[in-house]
């Protein structure tokens, strides 16, 4: 998309399955760096992602690339495979279907990072 300037902000959260606490904590930075690799291989930036042992919250800064339905579609097949892969869970991982998205100005950035 040659000559395209954007500025697009989202903050993203989606829920563990039955909003069970499931990740965990002593593997949530591991989890986290794994999503924050496959958002950069689909050519977006993470500014910030954080949560708890049942969700997670990411401040993504979205190109016009990828739709947000399907680089979050991406985010959590692959992460729920990595997941199921390292065998952190009894039983089969997997994320609530949808998820939360938020738009923010980047005068908010800081403060939603902060928040995340």
């Amino acid at each position: 998309m040659a000559n395209t300037y954007t500025q697009i902000y989202i903050h993203t959260v989606f829920a563990v399955a039955g909003r069970q606490s499931l990740i965990p904590k002593e593997h949530k930075a591991d989890v986290y760096k794994y999503i924050t690799g496959v958002i950069q291989n689909k050519k977006q930036k993470v500014m910030a992602i954080n949560g708890m042992t049942d969700h997670v919250h990411l401040l993504i800064g979205l190109s016009p690339e990828i739709a947000l339905s399907d680089l979050m579609k991406a985010v959590k097949e692959a992460s729920s495979r990595f997941i199921n892969d390292k065998h952190w869970v009894k039983g089969h991982f997997k994320w609530q279907r949808g998820f939360g998205a938020f738009s923010y100005s980047r005068s908010q950035v800081s403060t939603v990072a902060k928040y995340i």
